[in-house]
This record gives C-alpha cells, structure tokens and sequence, in this order.
C-alpha cells in the first residue's frame, strides 16, 4: 500500500476503520443454522468467539459465570474493585451515582485502595468453582507481584493486558517484565496485548503467548488517540496481525490467535474483524449494557482510573437486555446491537462461509 505524503519529508499509510471497509459476499450461500462460529485456544473450545473485556464495569464472577454458560469467556480483572474490597458492590453503587464532573476524580480514590493478594486468589477460586473456564487478567507492571498468588490459585488463562504493550520493554528504573521468559517458565496459557502493528503482533508472538489482544485503547469508553495521540484504526490493526501470525506460523508451525479488542459495538463489526483476521473478540461496550453487569448503566475501562493521566471516561450505556439476548437474541431492534452472534452468524451464512477460519478468507472493499 502506497504511503500518503502529510508534508514534506513525513508520509503515513492509509489506515481503516470497521465503517470505512465491507465484506464482499462470495458465489454460494449456507444456512445460518449450518455455521459454526465456536472457536478454540490452547485446550479450552468455546461455542462463542467472544471474550469480554477485563474491567469492572462488564465483568464480576457472577456475569464470568453466565457468560461461561452462555460459550463465551469472562476475564475478571485481578486489579479491579473485586480484588481492592471483599465486598465491591457499594463502591459500585456509588460510582454509578457520582455526577460526571466528580465521576473520574473520586475513581481515583476508590481505585487507590490496595489489591489484597487473599481476595485474587479467593476471586479465582470463585471463578472455577462455578465450572467455567477460569480467565483473569493482569497488567504487565503488576505481573511479576501478583504471579504467585495467581499461579497459587491456578487459573485456566491469564491475560496479560496494558494500553499497549511491547515484548521489549526498555527501563533504567526497574526491571521490566521479560514475557518470554514468564510465559516459557509457567505452564499456564497466556494472552497478552494491546498491540496494533505488524511488527509489535510478531514479536508478541515469538515470546510464546496462545493469543496476542489487538487494539490500544479504541473503545468507546476510551481516549487514549486523544490523550496521547497512539493508536490505529481496527480494519487495518487486525489484517497487520494477521499477516505478522502468517509469518510466524511459516517460521515456527504454531498458530497464535489474534483477538481484537476495542471499536465493536454492533454484529457488523464483529464480523469485520473476523473476516480482517481475528479468530475472536474481545467487547466491552456493548456487555456493559446487559442488565447483569455491574456497571449499573456505565462503563468504563481500567485506564479511566490511572492516578495521574486517566485515559477513559466513566461513560453512559443504555440497558439494552440481558447478556444472553445481547450475544444471542433474539433481538428486537434493527439496530445491530443485539444478537451479536446471531449477526455475524448469519454474515457468514450470506456469504457463504462455514467456519471462522473460512470467513478470513472473505474479501472486503474499501468505501472510501
């Protein structure tokens, strides 16, 4: 793809969005009941390739386990309220009712109590003995300390999730997280990210990580373009990763899956970025709108609380129904924001594919 010139001697590669791209259906058709849309990572199969964002507003062990019965998979986020309060549901109710110009403020001060190593490994445990497939996430500062109550508590996955986050962290102040070596020393499946670009996907890869997270922050609920100007567009985050997994299942015969996360809100989108190259989603936005989420009718996402430069807003949903007609109907509005999965089932039926893998190979256009 030719670069665009934005001045003299600086040029940059067009980049695209969900709205700017389609999915060209092919020569046959299928029946929607005829699609299979589950998918598998390391040893764990899920009937549903959604994955729901690790923040305090989609997910509690309670919404992880109805999404487990559901096929999909909760991350419960081992930095959040849950492992800070052994009781969290009053700090929900009050940030639910804080004013917006009070909201990010007072955040910060809830989200300063300290986690207790007890309540992530009791969370965990919680997690597994509802049956589901147990998955928690971390950043990659916190890592290293929270690693043995983790590792104690023995999750299935662990998510190892930042704004972005590279295989090579440079600091003079403290010795950085070596993924390669923590994912290579433990046994546990290991997904890490955000990433957007084809050479930070592929180096991801090489540290041995089951999936890479593609997206720095493009959900609804955060700023991070704007705050510090990073970022990509989904469309063209996902194919870069998808070429970098080309490349490194070519070198080495193992398939790292891509997940991209951030910018869905509609099955539309979700279909786009299968067909882009991801073998599942991760969605926040739109699971902070079922009636089961612990948001209470907000969602916000774990850099809208940082301590001194918040990246994310604690931002309004409209309840739209319960987690199960979100994801799998029915629906009643024609505005794709229910039935998600019924929507990208039927986008594969249309377009005649059977399976995710066969829906990558879908061609899209550009609209612009």
């Amino acid at each position: 793809m030719a670069d665009v010139e934005i001045g003299i001697g600086k040029s940059g590669r067009r980049a695209y969005g969900f709205d700017e791209i389609a999915i060209v259906p092919s020569r046959r058709t299928r029946d929607p009941e005829e699609v299979d849309i589950s998918w598998e990572i390391d040893a764990f199969h899920f009937e549903l390739p959604v994955m729901a964002s690790p923040t305090d507003s989609v997910v509690s062990p309670a919404v992880a386990a109805e999404l487990g019965r559901l096929g999909g998979l909760g991350v419960l986020h081992l930095e959040g309220l849950w492992t800070r309060y052994a009781d969290p549901e009053p700090v929900l109710e009050e940030i639910a009712s804080l004013d917006a110009d009070k909201a990010t403020g007072r955040m910060q001060e809830l989200y300063r109590e300290p986690v207790q190593p007890d309540l992530v490994e009791q969370r965990i445990r919680e997690l597994k003995a509802a049956g589901i497939t147990a998955a928690v996430a971390c950043t990659p500062q916190r890592t290293p300390g929270l690693a043995p109550h983790v590792l104690r508590a023995e999750p299935d996955l662990l998510v190892i999730q930042g704004t972005v986050v590279s295989a090579e962290h440079v600091s003079h102040q403290a010795e950085p997280l070596n993924l390669k070596e923590f994912i290579r020393h433990y046994e546990i499946p290991v997904i890490v990210g955000g990433c957007t670009s084809y050479q930070a996907a592929l180096h991801l890869m090489r540290t041995g990580a089951a999936g890479v997270l593609v997206g720095a922050g493009s959900g609804a609920a955060g700023t991070t373009r704007r705050v510090l100007g990073v970022g990509i567009p989904m469309a063209t985050a996902i194919a870069d990763a998808r070429a970098a997994r080309m490349r490194h299942l070519d070198e080495t015969g193992v398939y790292v899956h891509v997940i991209a996360d951030g910018g869905m809100t509609t099955g539309g989108d979700i279909a786009k970025a299968i067909v882009c190259g991801a073998d599942a989603v991760m969605v926040g936005t739109p699971l902070a709108a079922a009636s089961e989420a612990p948001g209470r009718g907000y969602h916000w996402g774990t850099a809208a609380v940082h301590p001194t430069l918040p990246r994310g807003n604690r931002v309004p949903v409209d309840p739209r129904g319960s987690l199960e007609e979100i994801l799998v109907g029915p629906a009643h509005e024609a505005d794709g924001q229910r039935n998600l999965l019924g929507a990208l089932r039927r986008s594969m039926a249309i377009c005649g594919y059977e399976t995710l893998k066969e829906f990558q190979k879908a061609e899209v256009v550009a609209l612009r």
